[in-house]
Protein backbone atom coordinates (compact mmCIF):
# COMPACT_ATOMS: atom_id res chain seq x y z
CA UNK A 1 0.00 0.00 0.00
CA UNK A 2 1.12 3.46 -0.54
CA UNK A 3 -0.45 6.91 1.34
CA UNK A 4 -1.93 8.69 -2.04
CA UNK A 5 -0.66 12.13 -0.62
CA UNK A 6 -4.16 14.18 -0.61
CA UNK A 7 -4.48 14.80 3.35
CA UNK A 8 -6.60 18.20 4.39
CA UNK A 9 -5.77 19.17 7.78
CA UNK A 10 -9.06 20.50 9.89
CA UNK A 11 -7.24 23.30 12.41
CA UNK A 12 -8.46 25.34 14.86
CA UNK A 13 -8.87 29.32 14.29
CA UNK A 14 -6.49 30.40 16.26
CA UNK A 15 -3.73 27.85 14.78
CA UNK A 16 -4.49 27.97 11.34
CA UNK A 17 -1.75 29.72 8.78
CA UNK A 18 -1.47 31.31 5.94
CA UNK A 19 -0.18 29.65 2.56
CA UNK A 20 2.86 32.15 3.16
CA UNK A 21 3.51 30.46 6.04
CA UNK A 22 3.80 26.69 5.23
CA UNK A 23 6.96 25.92 4.96
CA UNK A 24 8.22 23.98 2.13
CA UNK A 25 7.33 21.37 0.19
CA UNK A 26 3.54 21.56 1.72
CA UNK A 27 1.34 24.26 -0.58
CA UNK A 28 -2.47 25.86 0.32
CA UNK A 29 -5.13 24.44 -1.48
CA UNK A 30 -8.63 25.52 -2.05
CA UNK A 31 -10.09 22.38 -3.64
CA UNK A 32 -8.94 18.93 -3.94
CA UNK A 33 -6.86 18.47 -6.97
CA UNK A 34 -7.43 14.92 -6.93
CA UNK A 35 -6.50 13.40 -10.28
CA UNK A 36 -3.05 14.63 -9.70
CA UNK A 37 -2.42 12.98 -6.76
CA UNK A 38 -3.99 9.95 -7.99
CA UNK A 39 -1.35 10.27 -11.35
CA UNK A 40 1.39 11.37 -8.72
CA UNK A 41 0.80 7.47 -7.08
CA UNK A 42 0.29 5.48 -10.26
CA UNK A 43 3.83 4.54 -10.24
CA UNK A 44 3.93 3.21 -6.86
CA UNK A 45 4.27 -0.51 -6.50
CA UNK A 46 6.44 -0.88 -3.50
CA UNK A 47 4.21 -2.93 -0.83
CA UNK A 48 5.58 -1.05 1.89
CA UNK A 49 3.44 1.53 3.13
CA UNK A 50 4.46 5.12 2.23
CA UNK A 51 4.26 9.04 2.36
CA UNK A 52 5.52 11.48 -0.64
CA UNK A 53 5.48 14.74 1.34
CA UNK A 54 6.69 16.67 -1.91
CA UNK A 55 3.50 15.77 -3.22
CA UNK A 56 1.00 16.92 -0.22
CA UNK A 57 -1.27 19.44 -0.18
CA UNK A 58 -2.78 21.20 2.86
CA UNK A 59 -6.13 22.94 2.96
CA UNK A 60 -8.93 23.44 6.18
CA UNK A 61 -12.32 22.35 5.18
CA UNK A 62 -14.45 25.20 4.83
CA UNK A 63 -11.64 25.89 1.59
CA UNK A 64 -12.61 21.92 0.38
CA UNK A 65 -15.57 19.97 -1.05
CA UNK A 66 -15.84 17.22 1.50
CA UNK A 67 -18.85 15.74 -0.22
CA UNK A 68 -17.02 15.75 -3.64
CA UNK A 69 -13.89 13.93 -1.69
CA UNK A 70 -16.16 11.23 -0.13
CA UNK A 71 -18.19 10.59 -2.80
CA UNK A 72 -15.27 9.52 -4.99
CA UNK A 73 -14.93 6.18 -5.47
CA UNK A 74 -11.68 4.98 -7.58
CA UNK A 75 -11.34 1.08 -6.80
CA UNK A 76 -7.81 1.65 -6.34
CA UNK A 77 -8.20 4.13 -3.58
CA UNK A 78 -9.59 4.09 0.12
CA UNK A 79 -10.89 7.66 0.88
CA UNK A 80 -11.08 8.24 4.56
CA UNK A 81 -11.45 10.88 6.91
CA UNK A 82 -9.74 10.53 10.15
CA UNK A 83 -11.36 11.74 13.32
CA UNK A 84 -10.07 11.87 17.09
CA UNK A 85 -12.18 11.84 20.06
CA UNK A 86 -10.12 13.38 23.01
CA UNK A 87 -6.65 12.30 21.23
CA UNK A 88 -8.14 8.72 20.62
CA UNK A 89 -8.11 8.42 17.01
CA UNK A 90 -9.66 6.73 14.00
CA UNK A 91 -9.75 6.42 10.61
CA UNK A 92 -13.32 6.50 8.95
CA UNK A 93 -14.15 4.49 5.88
CA UNK A 94 -17.19 4.63 3.89
CA UNK A 95 -18.66 1.06 3.78
CA UNK A 96 -22.17 1.51 3.53
CA UNK A 97 -21.75 -0.14 0.13
CA UNK A 98 -20.84 -3.68 1.45
CA UNK A 99 -21.45 -5.67 4.61
CA UNK A 100 -17.49 -6.54 4.04
CA UNK A 101 -14.94 -4.39 5.16
CA UNK A 102 -12.88 -2.86 2.35
CA UNK A 103 -9.70 -3.75 3.47
CA UNK A 104 -8.50 -7.12 5.86
CA UNK A 105 -7.02 -6.49 9.40
CA UNK A 106 -3.37 -6.99 7.93
CA UNK A 107 -3.76 -3.70 6.35
CA UNK A 108 -5.60 -1.99 9.05
CA UNK A 109 -2.28 -2.83 11.08
CA UNK A 110 -0.11 -1.21 8.25
CA UNK A 111 -2.78 1.95 8.28
CA UNK A 112 -2.57 2.48 11.69
CA UNK A 113 1.55 1.99 12.16
CA UNK A 114 2.47 5.62 13.32
CA UNK A 115 5.56 5.75 11.65
CA UNK A 116 4.78 4.39 8.41
CA UNK A 117 1.37 4.16 7.94
CA UNK A 118 -1.60 7.24 8.54
CA UNK A 119 -1.27 6.67 12.33
CA UNK A 120 -4.63 5.56 14.49
CA UNK A 121 -5.68 3.57 16.97
CA UNK A 122 -7.88 1.98 14.91
CA UNK A 123 -9.81 1.78 11.58
CA UNK A 124 -13.99 2.18 11.70
CA UNK A 125 -16.05 0.77 8.91
CA UNK A 126 -19.38 2.66 8.51
CA UNK A 127 -21.93 -0.30 7.25
CA UNK A 128 -25.33 -1.15 6.23
CA UNK A 129 -27.58 -1.36 9.32
CA UNK A 130 -28.92 -4.78 10.15
CA UNK A 131 -32.27 -5.95 11.91
CA UNK A 132 -33.57 -2.64 11.24
CA UNK A 133 -30.82 -0.10 12.11
CA UNK A 134 -29.66 2.86 10.20
CA UNK A 135 -26.11 1.11 10.28
CA UNK A 136 -23.44 -1.01 11.25
CA UNK A 137 -19.96 -0.21 13.04
CA UNK A 138 -17.38 -2.55 13.10
CA UNK A 139 -13.53 -1.68 13.88
CA UNK A 140 -10.11 -2.82 13.62
CA UNK A 141 -7.59 -2.52 16.21
CA UNK A 142 -4.32 -0.97 15.51
CA UNK A 143 -2.99 -4.83 16.00
CA UNK A 144 -5.80 -6.04 13.71
CA UNK A 145 -8.04 -7.45 16.44
CA UNK A 146 -11.98 -6.66 15.88
CA UNK A 147 -13.40 -5.56 18.80
CA UNK A 148 -17.25 -5.87 20.03
CA UNK A 149 -17.27 -1.68 20.24
CA UNK A 150 -15.09 1.45 21.19
CA UNK A 151 -17.41 4.37 22.63
CA UNK A 152 -14.62 7.39 21.09
CA UNK A 153 -15.19 5.60 18.61
CA UNK A 154 -18.92 5.92 18.08
CA UNK A 155 -18.60 9.80 18.46
CA UNK A 156 -16.17 9.96 15.80
CA UNK A 157 -19.16 7.53 13.55
CA UNK A 158 -21.75 9.87 14.44
CA UNK A 159 -19.79 12.63 13.16
CA UNK A 160 -18.79 10.50 10.14
CA UNK A 161 -22.23 9.43 9.12
CA UNK A 162 -23.53 13.02 9.77
CA UNK A 163 -20.91 14.41 7.27
CA UNK A 164 -21.88 11.48 4.67
CA UNK A 165 -24.97 12.63 5.05
CA UNK A 166 -25.22 16.14 4.89
CA UNK A 167 -26.94 16.03 8.40
CA UNK A 168 -26.90 19.02 10.28
CA UNK A 169 -27.91 20.36 13.84
CA UNK A 170 -29.64 17.71 16.67
CA UNK A 171 -29.10 13.87 14.61
CA UNK A 172 -30.09 10.46 16.17
CA UNK A 173 -29.74 7.19 14.63
CA UNK A 174 -28.96 3.67 15.64
CA UNK A 175 -25.97 1.29 15.40
CA UNK A 176 -25.61 -2.35 15.41
CA UNK A 177 -22.39 -3.33 16.75
CA UNK A 178 -20.71 -6.15 18.56
CA UNK A 179 -22.05 -5.14 21.81
CA UNK A 180 -25.79 -4.91 20.74
CA UNK A 181 -27.51 -1.44 19.76
CA UNK A 182 -25.75 1.65 20.45
CA UNK A 183 -28.06 5.31 19.89
CA UNK A 184 -25.48 8.02 19.00
CA UNK A 185 -27.35 11.25 19.47
CA UNK A 186 -25.57 14.44 17.66
CA UNK A 187 -26.30 17.57 20.15
CA UNK A 188 -26.38 21.48 18.79
CA UNK A 189 -22.91 22.15 20.29
CA UNK A 190 -21.17 19.23 18.17
CA UNK A 191 -20.62 17.15 20.77
CA UNK A 192 -21.76 13.78 20.74
CA UNK A 193 -23.93 11.92 23.53
CA UNK A 194 -24.49 7.99 22.92
CA UNK A 195 -26.87 5.66 25.07
CA UNK A 196 -24.52 3.01 25.49
CA UNK A 197 -26.91 0.23 26.87
CA UNK A 198 -26.83 -1.46 30.30
CA UNK A 199 -23.31 -2.11 31.68
CA UNK A 200 -23.07 -6.46 32.35
CA UNK A 201 -22.09 -7.17 35.69
CA UNK A 202 -22.20 -10.70 36.07
CA UNK A 203 -18.53 -11.98 36.40
CA UNK A 204 -18.54 -15.01 33.70
CA UNK A 205 -20.27 -12.99 31.19
CA UNK A 206 -17.61 -9.78 31.14
CA UNK A 207 -16.03 -12.41 31.14
CA UNK A 208 -14.05 -12.79 34.25
CA UNK A 209 -12.91 -15.94 36.00
CA UNK A 210 -12.42 -13.60 39.15
CA UNK A 211 -15.04 -14.94 41.68
CA UNK A 212 -18.65 -13.17 42.00
CA UNK A 213 -18.73 -11.31 45.63
CA UNK A 214 -21.99 -9.35 44.91
CA UNK A 215 -24.95 -10.24 42.72
CA UNK A 216 -22.57 -12.48 40.63
CA UNK A 217 -20.89 -9.62 39.65
CA UNK A 218 -16.93 -8.77 41.10
CA UNK A 219 -16.36 -6.06 42.74
CA UNK A 220 -13.29 -4.71 44.89
CA UNK A 221 -11.78 -8.54 44.12
CA UNK A 222 -8.47 -9.34 44.53
CA UNK A 223 -6.21 -10.31 41.37
CA UNK A 224 -2.41 -10.86 41.80
CA UNK A 225 -0.48 -9.52 39.29
CA UNK A 226 3.25 -9.31 38.95
CA UNK A 227 3.35 -10.33 42.86
CA UNK A 228 1.03 -6.75 43.73
CA UNK A 229 -2.69 -7.30 44.76
CA UNK A 230 -5.05 -5.55 43.30
CA UNK A 231 -8.64 -4.39 44.16
CA UNK A 232 -10.52 -4.63 40.66
CA UNK A 233 -14.67 -4.36 39.81
CA UNK A 234 -15.14 -5.91 36.66
CA UNK A 235 -17.62 -4.44 34.47
CA UNK A 236 -18.56 -5.43 30.76
CA UNK A 237 -20.04 -2.13 28.59
CA UNK A 238 -20.48 -4.89 25.37
CA UNK A 239 -16.43 -5.29 25.54
CA UNK A 240 -14.79 -6.25 29.47
CA UNK A 241 -13.30 -3.93 31.28
CA UNK A 242 -11.11 -4.12 34.27
CA UNK A 243 -11.09 -1.00 37.00
CA UNK A 244 -9.08 -0.45 39.37
CA UNK A 245 -8.67 2.31 42.62
CA UNK A 246 -5.82 0.97 43.99
CA UNK A 247 -3.97 -1.96 45.29
CA UNK A 248 -2.93 -2.99 48.96
CA UNK A 249 0.18 -0.57 49.28
CA UNK A 250 -1.34 2.20 47.61
CA UNK A 251 -4.99 2.19 48.25
CA UNK A 252 -5.74 5.52 46.14
CA UNK A 253 -3.79 5.61 43.07
CA UNK A 254 -2.15 8.84 41.23
CA UNK A 255 -2.63 7.91 38.28
CA UNK A 256 -0.36 9.60 36.49
CA UNK A 257 2.76 8.02 38.01
CA UNK A 258 1.72 4.74 36.91
CA UNK A 259 4.30 3.12 34.28
CA UNK A 260 1.31 2.09 31.96
CA UNK A 261 3.39 0.47 29.68
CA UNK A 262 5.17 -1.85 32.31
CA UNK A 263 1.77 -3.08 34.22
CA UNK A 264 -0.81 -2.78 31.43
CA UNK A 265 0.11 -6.33 29.02
CA UNK A 266 0.24 -7.71 33.09
CA UNK A 267 -3.76 -7.09 33.19
CA UNK A 268 -4.80 -7.18 29.57
CA UNK A 269 -3.42 -10.93 29.12
CA UNK A 270 -3.88 -11.99 32.58
CA UNK A 271 -4.99 -15.79 33.02
CA UNK A 272 -8.23 -14.50 34.74
CA UNK A 273 -9.42 -12.43 31.45
CA UNK A 274 -10.23 -15.58 28.73
CA UNK A 275 -10.88 -12.69 26.27
CA UNK A 276 -8.52 -10.26 27.42
CA UNK A 277 -8.93 -6.89 28.82
CA UNK A 278 -9.53 -3.59 29.16
CA UNK A 279 -7.57 -2.13 32.01
CA UNK A 280 -8.45 1.32 33.74
CA UNK A 281 -6.47 3.06 36.85
CA UNK A 282 -9.26 5.35 38.75
CA UNK A 283 -7.82 8.25 41.01
CA UNK A 284 -10.76 9.60 42.88
CA UNK A 285 -11.00 13.35 43.19
CA UNK A 286 -14.20 13.95 44.39
CA UNK A 287 -17.79 12.35 44.52
CA UNK A 288 -18.63 13.71 40.99
CA UNK A 289 -14.97 14.01 39.72
CA UNK A 290 -12.47 11.23 38.61
CA UNK A 291 -9.62 10.65 36.47
CA UNK A 292 -8.45 7.74 34.65
CA UNK A 293 -5.60 6.12 32.20
CA UNK A 294 -6.56 3.15 30.42
CA UNK A 295 -4.42 0.22 28.61
CA UNK A 296 -6.71 -0.69 25.44
CA UNK A 297 -7.14 -4.50 24.93
CA UNK A 298 -5.47 -4.80 21.30
CA UNK A 299 -4.25 -0.75 21.50
CA UNK A 300 -2.07 -0.26 24.42
CA UNK A 301 -2.33 3.12 26.45
CA UNK A 302 -4.34 5.58 24.96
CA UNK A 303 -5.70 9.58 25.54
CA UNK A 304 -8.87 8.01 26.15
CA UNK A 305 -11.82 4.72 25.93
CA UNK A 306 -15.23 6.15 26.08
CA UNK A 307 -16.70 2.12 27.25
CA UNK A 308 -14.03 2.73 30.17
CA UNK A 309 -15.11 5.99 31.28
CA UNK A 310 -18.38 4.32 31.05
CA UNK A 311 -17.24 1.21 33.02
CA UNK A 312 -15.02 3.51 35.10
CA UNK A 313 -18.39 5.93 36.91
CA UNK A 314 -20.38 1.96 37.19
CA UNK A 315 -17.23 0.56 39.27
CA UNK A 316 -17.03 3.47 41.20
CA UNK A 317 -21.15 3.34 42.09
CA UNK A 318 -20.45 0.07 42.60
CA UNK A 319 -17.59 0.50 45.26
CA UNK A 320 -19.38 3.21 46.56
CA UNK A 321 -16.68 5.77 46.18
CA UNK A 322 -19.27 8.19 43.22
CA UNK A 323 -22.04 9.01 42.31
CA UNK A 324 -24.25 7.90 39.05
CA UNK A 325 -23.00 11.28 37.11
CA UNK A 326 -19.30 12.37 37.04
CA UNK A 327 -17.12 14.09 34.76
CA UNK A 328 -14.34 11.31 34.24
CA UNK A 329 -10.85 12.99 32.96
CA UNK A 330 -8.95 11.47 30.83
CA UNK A 331 -5.68 12.03 29.12
CA UNK A 332 -7.03 13.66 26.03
CA UNK A 333 -9.69 15.43 28.14
CA UNK A 334 -13.12 15.30 29.94
CA UNK A 335 -16.27 13.17 29.13
CA UNK A 336 -19.40 13.56 31.26
CA UNK A 337 -20.88 10.14 31.86
CA UNK A 338 -24.37 9.11 33.42
CA UNK A 339 -25.44 5.62 34.66
CA UNK A 340 -29.15 6.98 34.89
CA UNK A 341 -31.13 4.45 37.83
CA UNK A 342 -34.10 4.21 36.28
CA UNK A 343 -33.72 2.92 32.92
CA UNK A 344 -29.92 1.12 33.86
CA UNK A 345 -28.51 2.72 31.15
CA UNK A 346 -25.22 4.14 31.06
CA UNK A 347 -24.54 7.67 28.93
CA UNK A 348 -21.44 9.41 27.24
CA UNK A 349 -21.58 12.61 25.95
CA UNK A 350 -18.18 14.03 24.28
CA UNK A 351 -16.39 15.31 21.06
CA UNK A 352 -15.54 14.18 18.36
CA UNK A 353 -13.29 16.59 16.14
CA UNK A 354 -11.97 15.79 12.13
CA UNK A 355 -8.12 15.89 11.76
CA UNK A 356 -8.01 15.36 8.41
CA UNK A 357 -9.15 13.78 4.49
CA UNK A 358 -6.86 11.64 2.88
CA UNK A 359 -7.11 8.71 0.38
CA UNK A 360 -4.85 5.92 0.40
CA UNK A 361 -3.65 2.87 -2.61
CA UNK A 362 -4.69 -0.36 -2.11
Amino acid sequence: MAIAAAIFLSLPPQIRRSPASIAAPFRSTSSLHFDSFRSNFSSLKNPNLRVSASSMSIGTPEKISTTSFLDRRESRFLHFVKYHGLGNDFILVDNRDSTEPSITPEQAVKLCDRNFGIGADGVIFAMPGVNGTDYTMRIFNSDGSEPEMCGNGVRCFARFIAELENLHGKQSFTVHTGAGLIVPEIQEDGKVKVDMGEPILKASDVPTKLPANKDQAAVKADINVDGVTWNVTCVSMGNPHCVTFGNRQSQNLTVDELNLAAIGPKFEHHEMFPARTNTEFVEVFSHEHLKMRVWERGAGATLACGTGACAVVVAAVLEGRAGRSCMVDLAGGPLDIEWKEEDNHVYMTGPAEVVFYGSVAV
